[in-house]
Parts: C-alpha cells; sequence; structure tokens
C-alpha cells in the first residue's frame, strides 16, 4: 500500500466491493490503507499477503485506525464486527443489507449509546444515493411511497429475456460470467436482496423498521418466456419491484414482487444492471433516480461517499423515527386490507391452494399448465403466500387498470410464439 500522510482506514473483505474501493481509494491519497482483513489464506488476490491480516482483532482494536469498511458477506460475522466497533463508539462503513436490515434498532441504539457512527449508503442502490436524498430533502416532507428496481442482477436477467428472447438459465448464465450474480443466486432472483434494501429505505422514508415476515414477497426464479411474452403482448415488461407505499388510511404496504410496468412508467426504461427509485412526496411531488446497481466500482464508488461522509462528521439522524416516553421506537402500521392483483403461472395446478379470492380467471389449462389472474387482499396473500411458492409459481403483480380479459387475450395471443 502507498505511504500516505493523513487518515487510516481498515478494511474487512476483499470481494467484489472490497476490491472496488481499494481501487476507488488509489486515487484519494489523503487517506491510508491500514489493513484488510481476509478469510481464506490460501486465495489469490491482486495485491500481496504483507496488506492483509486474518484476524479481525488486529484492525478493531487498533486506536490509529480513523474508519471501518465492512464488507463481507457473512452477515453473522459482519454483525459483530459492526456492533464492536460502534460500541467502542468508532466510526464504520457497511454494505451488508442483510446484517443491517435484520438488526436496524440495536444497531441505531448502539450509535445513541456510545457514540459511533454506522453510514450504509453501499448497502441499498450501488451508486445511487438514495438515503443521502431521504435524509436530506424528504427528512420533514411527508412521503407517499417510494419504489424502484433495487436490484442490479434480477435486472440484467429480466432485460435480458425480453429484448432477446433468451431462457432464464441463459441469461442467469451470462449476467453470472459478467459478475453481477453470484454462483448462488438465491438472494438476487428470489427477491431477498430487494427486501433488504425495501426495508433500510422504509426506515428512512417512513420510520418503519420492518421484519422481513411482513413483506409480500415473490422472486422472478420461475419465470418463463411464456411471462415475458404475455407482458410484451400487453405492451409491458417484467421488472422486479420493491415498492413501500402509504395508503389511503396512513398504512405502509410493503412487497417485492415481479411487476408488470408500461411506458408511462419511468422503470419500464430500467435495463440490464441498472437501478431506478421512484419518490412520491406530498408537496414536491414525483422524483426519480437512477444508476448502476450492480458491479466492483459502482458499489466501491458508493462504500467511498460513505467514508467521505464519515469523515466529515455526516451521521444519519432517522428523522421520520418516534418513539415513546420510554425511548421506545413506534413501530408504524402496516396495511393489511387493500387488494393485489396478481398473474399467476404454475406447471403443478393440482397443488395449487384454496385462496380466498375476491375475483379469480383461469386460463391456459389444456396447456399442461395453469395460469390465473386474481384479486387479494394483501392480508390473505401474505398468508397463503408460502403454499402458493410450493407449486413452483411465477407470481406478477398486474395493475389494477389491466384486465383479467385483456391477460386472458394477451396469452392466447402470443402462445404461438413460444410454443
Amino acid at each position: 500500500m502507498k505511504s500516505k500522510s493523513g487518515k487510516r482506514i481498515g478494511i474487512f473483505g476483499f470481494g467484489c466491493v472490497g476490491q472496488g474501493l481499494h481501487d476507488v481509494l488509489q486515487d484519494n491519497p489523503h487517506l491510508n490503507v491500514a489493513r484488510i482483513c481476509v478469510r481464506d489464506r490460501e486465495k489469490l488476490r491482486t495485491l500481496p499477503s504483507h496488506h492483509f491480516t486474518y484476524d479481525p482483532q488486529e484492525l478493531l482494536q487498533d486506536e490509529s485506525i480513523d474508519l471501518f469498511a465492512e464488507l463481507i458477506s457473512d452477515p453473522e460475522e459482519a454483525l459483530l464486527i459492526v456492533r464492536q466497533a460502534l460500541s467502542a463508539g468508532k466510526t464504520i462503513v457497511s454494505a451488508n443489507k442483510k446484517m443491517i436490515s435484520e438488526n436496524l434498532s440495536e444497531l441505531v441504539a448502539l450509535q445513541q449509546e456510545f457514540g459511533g457512527t454506522l453510514l450504509y449508503e453501499a448497502a441499498v442502490c450501488g451508486s445511487i444515493p438514495i438515503l443521502r436524498t431521504l435524509e436530506a430533502y424528504y427528512g420533514n416532507e411527508p412521503l407517499q411511497e417510494v419504489s424502484g428496481i433495487l436490484n442490479g442482477s434480477s435486472n440484467y436477467i429480466l432485460t435480458k429475456l425480453d429484448a432477446e428472447g433468451i431462457s432464464y438459465d441463459e441469461a442467469l448464465a451470462q449476467a453470472q460470467a459478467l459478475g453481477f450474480a453470484e454462483a448462488d443466486p438465491t438472494l438476487d432472483v428470489g427477491g431477498y436482496d430487494a427486501l433488504h434494501k425495501i426495508s433500510l429505505i422504509a426506515a428512512h422514508a417512513f420510520g418503519a423498521v420492518i421484519k422481513p415476515e411482513q413483506v409480500v414477497r415473490a422472486g422472478i426464479q420461475h419465470i418463463s418466456r411464456r411471462d415475458v411474452a404475455l407482458a410484451q403482448a400487453l405492451g409491458g415488461r417484467i421488472r422486479l419491484v420493491a415498492t413501500a407505499k402509504l395508503n389511503q388510511n396512513n398504512r405502509l404496504a410493503l412487497q417485492v414482487l415481479p411487476t408488470l410496468v408500461f411506458p408511462d412508467s419511468e422503470l419500464y426504461y430500467v435495463e440490464a444492471e441498472f437501478n431506478g427509485v421512484q419518490l412520491q412526496a406530498r408537496y414536491a411531488g414525483d422524483q426519480f433516480l437512477k444508476g448502476r446497481g450492480a458491479g466492483s466500482h459502482p458499489t466501491g464508488s458508493a462504500v467511498w461517499a460513505d467514508v467521505s461522509a464519515a469523515l466529515a462528521g455526516y451521521k444519519y439522524t432517522y428523522p421520520k423515527f418516534r418513539y415513546n416516553d420510554e425511548e421506545q421506537l413506534k413501530p408504524v402500521a402496516l396495511e393489511e386490507e387493500d387488494e393485489l392483483k396478481v398473474y399467476v403461472r404454475t406447471t403443478m395446478p393440482e397443488f395449487l391452494p384454496e385462496l380466498p379470492w375476491r375475483e379469480l380467471t383461469v386460463f391456459g389449462t389444456e396447456r399442461r399448465e395453469t395460469q390465473l389472474v386474481g384479486t387479494i387482499s394483501r392480508k390473505d396473500f401474505l398468508l397463503y403466500l408460502p403454499a402458493l411458492k410450493q407449486t413452483i409459481a411465477f407470481i406478477a403483480q398486474i395493475p389494477a387498470h389491466v384486465s383479467a380479459e385483456q391477460v386472458v387475450n394477451a396469452s392466447y395471443l402470443k402462445l404461438e410464439e413460444v410454443a
């Protein structure tokens, strides 16, 4: 590492994001990388071995280090590192959205008790500064909805399906070859990654600390060319959309669902590994942010932005959090009774659960699979969703203005092209 004067940073992890951050730091001579902590002694790396340590305590107990960057994949190990740093009143940045979203209340309490700082912009939307935007510009303005494409890996796959007509497996292989998807892509294509991100967005946008089981979630792993062709026949595209929305009764609805989007939506034009976020504010109106959501350098640059902000004294203030007299965080009321209109296709119709549909249209049964369009309450859908997923179903939200008849007609219109 270069011999530099100035602030010293300790880095945990040297994978895609860690290497991206290291590259960015080479253009910032006022920061000195003290050491990089990694687990695997035998793995070949782009730096000589003397740059690395294999003991986290060697960094955590080094009083000369001004700031830590936690960039490892293991959420349990990451929590131990962040917890120890904050308990010592240290400054740390992290890109581990699962660890942060599942332990946010504790991490906020540690900062308040010991005076440390945790920033995690890079955990949410890659190069898009969504959390800083929510805090700086919308901290005192009521927001009605924040929704977006929050996972670059799944969006790359969906773009390839739409543009080239290839299979899901082919698109996934391309995403993996480019480094946009992991060898095990479950977190991305299953919607878990987007779930953790929308949970963090909900905390800053609405003051809500959300448990994963409270969010309606379905992924794209069972999508077929028939589903893509159906969306095209309707004039739309399928995108994995995460949403946090205050409904008319001031209750918060959260979901991560493949969604049919049309050209009147900015999300229709978000392609490849890009992310896009829509904000609807009561007074400022609509805003849209777009940027790269996957890749070493885009995410590394987001970590660098957190590092720079932390060194300048920036902290999250969580302006939407509300506390009771015992200084406990007040829960935000969640929506249960609003309706969802969904499209479902399964090759295992015999295992479909008996859902309490409010409206239901079934079609496609002559093709050794079943398709349906149904309307159901959010509460019931969340309850029966695990059983529905057991049928290896592809599930997507259909906008309210698209009728079941339109979906049926579009399905038969495109049938020959994908048969």
